[in-house]
């Protein structure tokens, strides 16, 4: 696994990520690792589901792009 530093974090989120890691009862660190992975997994998540949606959209057949393209045109 690797190491991860992170510098010159401000007092007081230090202070919300100490409070919040006692009240879940673990370490300052597993409590920075979680919420990593809920940030990440959330992400990765959304980014699949919209994927998966664009496979259900129709394919438009060439002249109705090109009619859309040229809409307005002269």
């Amino acid at each position: 696994m690797a190491t991860l530093t992170i510098r010159n974090l401000p007092d007081d989120l230090i202070e919300r990520l100490k409070a919040s890691a006692k009240a879940g009862h673990r370490s300052m660190e597993q409590e920075v690792r979680e919420l990593l992975e809920a940030c990440y997994q959330q992400k990765s998540d959304l980014i699949n589901a919209i994927k998966n949606s664009w496979k259900e959209l129709p394919e438009s057949p060439a002249k109705d792009m090109d009619t859309w393209r040229n809409k307005g045109r002269p």
